[in-house]
């Protein structure tokens, strides 16, 4: 059990709380203790795409949290909340709203490099405390602007009240505060009602499952049926095929020395079985992170 699980997170639950109902799920199944974690964290307003490590693939989570994203998300227009959701109290109103050109029209000062100030309410931290937390406290909480990435920027629905968006974003982004700022750039204040994350490195909803559906095949198949291979998220990740003795060596921590086509991060692959991620910096091929994944018969002898 070396790989992923996407769960389409449904409206309501905390990223945590997936990966301790796949624990359940595992454990119930009889597949023991694994490792399980998530690859960035939605909060339970938003639903979509969460991608779930199980064993060795756990090693890759930091990747997919490095990793774009793309979200469909809703700003009402008229009211601006604490929180920027629907969750938190209002803080500021507006009357004016703006047409469906105006909406267009500032979509492409908001597409490219942009510097954005997180939410208030988010899990950055100010001198050691969480922003949510002195945020909650009723203390002011003063974050700095961090510089993304908004790779693309589609309206996709217009009323006279809202407009739902998708965007394609780099890691770091806050949708609450894109949301925040085109309501501004629109000289209106507004927040998300509703925030669907679509793609998560190379995972998409199409490859997504339900909670219940986890349940349901837990139930009466096995879930390797579910389970994505760990390579499914290196998929942006160049393959090099190594020999039994050279990935020997890679997952004793040893350097190669051998030339590869290019340079930079690799998948060590003997056969069929990923052995470390590796960067290539000719001549040598370093360990970057190992997989401890079972050897073949013939790699054992």
């Amino acid at each position: 059990m070396d790989g992923w699980i996407i769960i389409d997170k449904p409206v309501g639950i905390g990223s945590t709380q997936v990966v301790s109902a796949v624990k359940r799920v595992l454990r119930q199944g009889g597949y023991g203790k694994h490792k399980v974690g998530h690859g960035g964290t939605l909060d339970p307003l938003a639903s979509g795409v969460l991608p779930i490590a199980i064993g060795e693939a756990t090693k890759l989570s930091g990747r997919m949290l490095d990793a774009d994203k793309a979200y469909d998300f809703t700003i009402s227009f008229g009211a601006e909340t604490d929180t920027l959701d629907a969750e938190g109290k209002v803080i500021a109103t507006s009357e004016a709203r703006p047409t469906r050109d105006q909406v267009l029209g500032v979509l492409s000062r908001f597409t490219g490099p942009i510097d954005q100030v997180p939410p208030a309410f988010s899990a950055l931290k100010v001198e050691g405390a969480r922003a949510y937390d002195l945020a909650r406290a009723g203390e002011e909480v003063v974050l700095k602007s961090r510089a993304v990435t908004i790779h693309s920027f589609d309206l996709v629905d217009w009323t006279s009240d809202s407009a739902t968006l998708s965007v394609r974003v780099s890691k770091g982004t806050y949708i609450r505060s894109l949301a925040r700022d085109v309501a501004y750039a629109l000289d209106t204040v507004g927040h998300v009602t509703m925030l669907t994350r679509t793609k998560a490195g190379p995972f998409t909803l199409e490859s997504a499952i339900s909670l219940d559906k986890l349940n349901q095949v837990a139930m009466g198949h096995p879930l390797e049926e579910l389970l994505l291979p760990l390579t499914a998220g290196l998929d942006d990740i160049p393959a090099l095929a190594v020999s039994l003795d050279q990935a020997r060596a890679l997952r004793e921590g040893r350097k190669l020395i051998g030339a590869a086509k290019h340079q930079g991060l690799h998948l060590a692959i003997s056969g069929n079985v990923p052995v470390a991620l590796v960067e290539v910096s000719s001549p040598e091929i370093r360990v970057v992170r190992g997989f401890n994944i079972a050897m073949s018969k013939e790699e054992n002898e």
